[in-house]
């Protein structure tokens, strides 16, 4: 692990500012080619078209207040919707994009309102179906689902259907206020499984947490799926997620304790724990994808605490260098994708403490 020593900062495109931000996704909403970004703030869902970044509140339902999002294609039409999730009382809601996504709000429409405590969204096809799926946590120790976390299935008819179909993997064996979620297959059958963190601390009146965990899928994964605790005491576990991060065909596990500090990854099949930043303060958020296209699995975050963004090199064999991109930003929330183009990984920011929504421009190309 090496720390400070980094390139030229990349270069910074604000998107928006002025107010707390907890999340920003973004696709080709307009279907331009172009990726354009949608956040929630104030109370408002906005939609920044892309290059320009042209404001259009989409929804400012009383209550759509968002802590994380999602976006995929829900109803099959061929565009990318939004999801949002209220954390609690837990609330989560489809944004559907219309024929001109420009003009007016988007139709919205309740996903789940019993999961509560809801930190993290993540798509994924859990079931095998070769459609997508939403992953939700329902972090509150109180409530239908408590101490817990689900997975929704997108109904038949999602425009004619409230509430998904909801299967929960975690049956109140996720305590301490967990957060974010990691999808994939770690043992190697073929189904996908689930990990989450949870960070404890002083809100945590359980006393259960700091922890790292996966869920094991079963044959059937409408049923519960089976937890394994991960090793060590992590106050502040907040996220973590699947990746080969060695290259020997094993899955392991990339996390950041967002409430705590540092980056460390998981080996398998023993779950050694490796370093990956020991010094940065509340990495929140994290991607983990091939930053620089040399074929490993790299990661990237931005530390609220610190407030640095940076990504982290991956030799390949799993140790790792951080470059630095960008100081002096604050954030909630991370996203890893080609926001201009170019071929290469730019990181998509909503800053919270920064009350901004920024793209970082990966120079390498």
């Amino acid at each position: 692990m090496t720390m400070g020593l980094s390139a030229a900062e990349w270069k910074r495109h604000v998107i928006h500012e002025g107010e707390r931000v907890n999340v920003a996704v973004a696709a080709d909403y307009t279907g331009d080619g172009l990726p354009d970004v949608i956040s929630n703030s104030g109370g408002k869902t906005r939609l920044f078209v892309a290059p320009k970044w042209t404001e259009v509140i989409i929804d400012e339902t009383k209550g759509n207040g968002f802590i994380h999002g999602e976006t995929f294609d829900v109803d099959g039409d061929g565009d990318s919707d939004f999801i949002g999730a209220r954390y609690s009382p837990g609330r989560i809601v489809w944004l559907e994009r219309p024929e001109n996504p420009t003009k007016g709000p988007w139709k919205a429409r309740v996903v789940d309102e019993l999961v509560n405590g809801v930190h993290g969204l993540l798509k994924g096809d859990v079931d095998g179906d070769g459609k997508m799926d939403l992953l939700a946590n329902s972090a509150q120790p109180i409530g239908a689902f408590p101490n817990s976390a689900v997975w929704l299935q997108v109904p038949k008819k999602p425009r004619e259907t409230e509430n998904w179909i909801r299967h929960v993997f975690a049956d109140k064996d996720a305590p301490g206020l967990s957060h974010y979620l990691g999808f994939g297959d770690v043992n190697g059958d073929g189904r996908a499984d689930i990990a989450m963190g949870a960070k404890g601390g002083a809100q945590d009146k359980s006393g259960k947490g700091e922890w790292f965990a996966w869920w094991e899928a079963g044959k059937d994964p409408t049923k519960p799926f089976k937890k394994h605790k991960l090793p060590g005491r992590h106050p502040g576990a907040t996220n973590i997620q699947q990746a080969d991060v060695n290259g020997d065909g094993k899955m392991d596990f990339i996390a950041s304790r967002g409430h705590g500090i540092g980056l460390i990854w998981f080996e398998n099949p023993d779950w050694q724990i490796h370093k990956i930043n020991s010094e940065l303060e509340f990495p929140h958020c994290l991607q983990v994808v091939d930053m620089d296209g040399d074929g490993d699995i790299d990661a990237a975050t931005c530390a609220y605490g610190s407030q640095i963004a940076a990504w982290f090199e991956n030799d390949g064999k799993g140790n790792f260098k951080t470059h630095i991109v960008a100081r002096n930003q604050m954030a909630y929330d991370i996203r890893a994708l080609d926001m201009d183009r170019d071929g290469d990984m730019d990181l998509l920011i909503a800053g919270q403490g920064s009350k901004n929504v920024v793209w970082l421009e990966n120079p390498a190309k």
